[in-house]
């Protein structure tokens, strides 16, 4: 007997719109618990089964609040702006604004099908400018606290886009989106000052309930270094090269120094005999982009400038090099290189001959650089001493002589904020006729983006927005003004929608204070890894200037976080590189065919895309199972953390699991629910016990596997009493709602399940005490015996003995052995006895 899934989805899920029955009520007197999850970007694409995973995930969590007695508040939005947008537009011909609508109605639509139990009265969108008014409010602010500038910048600029690209966005030197070429740039962007909060960033990860491995990741991207700043003069010149370096200890083996491409001095240093290699290995360089620079550093390149810097403890001449594994922009863009004691010098070192000179004792500089630790030697005034002692004592001559002093250094660079698109916020700053920026005053925001047909930069080479004449040229107090025409950057709305949620209709502010003072911080943040480093830096710093400021009482916006693991599918390929559908292939004797041919075929776990053949999507997944199957089988694939491999296939275990839970509420034959016995009553509030624990720890996995064997048992036994009929209901609720408010309903209730009380065990009726345990003879397992939880071993070898289907294995045997563990095993060495 199976249910239909049409009629129930679509019945409670308009019952629970109608009756607002997850709208959160903000001044409520229960306790709070704030669940979001990383809102999406709404591509043309829409979802695809492995994106809820983490929507489903916190949706069981706010269910289960909701149950335990929380006010949740459990929202949803979009991240709209952004060039992939802007792309999809120029290629169809419509306006970004109508393809966001159109893409966040097949979002929304794709979510609500889910049965996810979002506040949707408290949508909001990043393009929207009651939304972006605040956005620029906030910027306002921050260029009030002199946090945000303008700077030339060397950037990745794509000229067949016109925009900037960030590092992320390039791999190498070309546009990761289309494969159009990326070169580097100086050009005058807006900045903001997110290095003054590098220590608060780094020293305040430390209060938050995070994975430890994502919280390295931000330690690493922030990337506090101690060490000195070092100046080196330079043979025959009057300027000299700062060098930071966290090893001044190693300064008496230092034996060469590099310079980035773009560093200031490359030219002045360059001699005519080497200026023409030097010029073309700089173009080459500036063509990659930092990120690639920064991972791709197993194959060394450079070119010698011809010129040589003085080592400032002992006078040595050093070839000054340039090379692109040196960046620009982090520390001072020039290295010094002690190649016997670092792993990068070495091998930059060995590709170019260069010699290495041992500092520190310990290892054999011909085959690898030495970086532990050891007695420095053929280091003067440092020789005999450990790394951490030479390092003062090195800082403190460098000091005492002008040569240098301590100093702390950071990876973490200042933000680049602007970009040169049409669809993102307009800055709301003006430029005066001798080029002095303003403000627009308050009184003035939202500065509306103007709606524009071509989306193209100007033919001078100007972003898309200088097209909007009309909008450009202003007033700002009488005086006539230019509008700023760079756009923020995607990343701009993202860092602070967590706080529009809470009072996403206010027109006078961007939130309620008092609404922020109970609200914040986050209780639990959900989403992938790929946000891991530059959203959660970013939110974390705008948060952080917002709480200088007295607008947030948090230092921290999210203070749980939790990453979903991927979801991936199986591909089909040909020799050819032809993939294939599913539903065109078939298995013969562990391999794979085209249906009907010859044809082998390669199978691969890939990301899911269309061009691979292997998306499968909740709405057909809805289809054929309903939303309750695939809200279980996206957590009971495995960990919830986990990557996982999708495979329909497995949706018809999970079908038939809800199917047996249905007809214990509407058996075949009308309702003969038995009474209940001991094992399946202590059962019941075993399972009560395991779901609530399991999802408090945010493992549904497990809890799923619980309500599994519940249900199997209550089947067993002949059905589900109505003592437990409820209970389970409210066990269910969270993964299965529609079902659940089937069988709550079915009890006569006449309120939705998710908003009763969780169910309460007995700690009592958890406790087994009569438990089986296996018998073992001579080491196999002959059968099973029931004895009272913590019995002696004496009173298991009497229910053995007592037992009919193990006597022919003891009587009439000598027991030499007995071997018991409490409520485990019994296992008897037995022998024949003597023959007299």
């Amino acid at each position: 007997m199976s249910y239909d899934h049409h009629k129930i989805d679509a019945k409670w899920q308009k019952y629970w719109d109608k009756h607002r029955v997850y709208r959160t009520h903000m001044h409520s007197d229960k306790p709070k618990y704030y669940i979001l999850d990383m809102f999406p970007y709404p591509s043309g694409q829409g979802l695809h089964v492995g994106h809820p995973k983490g929507y489903v995930g916190s949706d069981i969590v706010a269910r289960y609040r909701r149950m335990k007695g929380f006010e949740v508040l459990h929202p949803m939005g979009w991240d709209a702006f952004g060039l992939p947008t802007e792309r999809q537009a120029v290629k169809e011909g419509i306006h970004p604004a109508e393809i966001t609508r159109r893409n966040t109605d097949t979002f929304r639509n794709q979510l609500k099908k889910i049965g996810l139990s979002y506040d949707w009265e408290r949508e909001i969108n990043t393009s929207q400018p009651d939304y972006y008014r605040w956005t620029q409010w906030i910027f306002l602010k921050l260029y009030e606290k002199g946090l945000a500038y303008q700077a030339e910048v060397p950037v990745n600029w794509c000229p067949a886009m016109g925009t900037v690209l960030a590092n992320e966005e390039v791999k190498d030197g070309l546009y990761v989106e289309t494969g159009d070429p990326v070169e580097q740039r100086l050009m005058k962007q807006w900045m903001f000052k997110i290095t003054e909060y590098g220590d608060r960033l780094l020293e305040d990860l430390e209060d938050l309930d995070w994975p430890e491995s994502l919280k390295e990741m931000q330690r690493h991207w922030i990337g506090k270094s101690e060490g000195a700043l070092v100046r080196f003069a330079i043979a025959d010149h009057d300027e000299s090269i700062e060098v930071f370096t966290t090893r001044p200890d190693t300064l008496f083996g230092g034996t060469y120094c590099v310079l980035a491409p773009e560093h200031g001095l490359v030219e002045h240093l360059t001699t005519a005999e080497h200026k023409a290699a030097v010029e073309a290995y700089v173009e080459e360089a500036l063509k990659r982009s930092e990120r690639d620079r920064m991972t791709q550093i197993s194959k060394k390149t450079g070119v010698f400038t011809g010129s040589y810097a003085l080592n400032p403890v002992n006078g040595e001449k050093m070839p000054i090099w340039i090379s692109d594994y040196v960046l620009g922009g982090y520390g001072t863009g020039a290295v010094f290189a002690c190649p016997a004691h670092d792993e990068r010098d070495w091998e930059f070192a060995a590709a170019f001959a260069l010699p290495m000179i041992e500092v520190v004792s310990g290892g054999n500089i011909d085959e690898a650089a030495y970086t532990g630790d050891g007695p420095h030697v053929n280091s003067d005034f440092l020789d005999g001493l450990m790394i951490d002692d030479a390092k003062q004592k090195v800082i403190a001559w460098l000091e005492a002589n002008g040569k240098g002093e301590a100093q702390i250094n950071y990876r973490l660079r200042d933000w680049l904020f602007s970009r040169q698109r049409y669809w993102g916020e307009p800055f709301p700053m003006v430029s005066t006729a001798d080029g002095e920026m303003k403000p627009v005053p308050l009184s003035e925001l939202p500065v509306e983006l103007p709606h524009l047909g071509n989306l193209n930069p100007t033919d001078d080479g100007q972003p898309p927005l200088a097209r909007a004449t009309d909008w450009m040229h202003t007033t700002l107090e009488g005086e006539p003004v230019t509008r700023e025409t760079n756009t923020m950057p995607q990343w701009a709305g993202s860092c602070w929608y967590y706080l529009r949620y809470l009072d996403p209709h206010n027109k006078k502010e961007p939130w309620n204070g008092e609404i922020e003072q109970k609200w914040m911080p986050v209780d639990l943040y959900v989403g992938g890894t790929e946000h891991a480093t530059l959203h959660l830096l970013y939110a974390r710093f705008w948060h952080k200037v917002l709480y200088d400021l007295g607008l947030v009482s948090t230092k921290e916006p999210f203070q749980k976080l939790f990453n979903q693991g991927k979801i991936q599918a199986r591909s089909f390929k040909d020799a050819r590189g032809k993939y294939y559908y599913p539903n065109e292939v078939e298995e013969r004797q562990g391999e794979w065919f085209v249906k009907g041919t010859d044809t082998l075929l390669d199978t691969r776990i890939e990301k899911m895309s269309k061009s691979k053949h292997n998306v499968v999507t909740p709405d057909e997944t809805i289809e054929a199972f309903g939303a309750d199957a695939l809200r279980v089988y996206e957590v009971f694939m495995g960990p919830l953390e986990d990557d996982a491999i999708w495979q329909t296939e497995n949706m018809t275990g999970v079908r038939r699991f809800l199917e047996r839970a249905w007809r214990l509420y509407f058996p075949e034959g009308g309702d003969k629910a038995p009474s209940s016995s001991v094992q399946l009553e202590r059962l019941y509030h075993k399972t009560i016990k395991k779901v609530g624990e399991d999802l408090d720890q945010m493992h549904p996995n497990t809890a799923v596997s619980a309500m599994m064997i519940f249900v199997n048992e209550a089947t067993r036994e002949g059905g589900l009493p109505h003592a437990f009929k409820k209970g389970f209901a409210q066990m269910l609720a969270p993964f299965a709602p529609h079902l659940a408010e089937e069988f709550w309903a079915s009890t006569g209730e006449k309120e939705s399940v998710a908003l009763s009380a969780w169910p309460v065990y007995s700690e009592a009726k958890t406790v087994d005490t009569e438990i089986e345990i296996p018998v073992q003879i001579n080491g196999k397992t002959r059968g099973k015996v029931l004895v009272k939880a913590g019995c002696t071993e004496a009173a298991a070898r009497e229910a053995a003995n007592n037992d009919e289907k193990l006597e022919k294995y003891i009587k009439g045997f000598e027991v030499v052995k007995v071997i018991y563990k409490t409520d485990r095993l019994l296992n008897l060495v037995v022998r024949p006895p003597k023959k007299e």
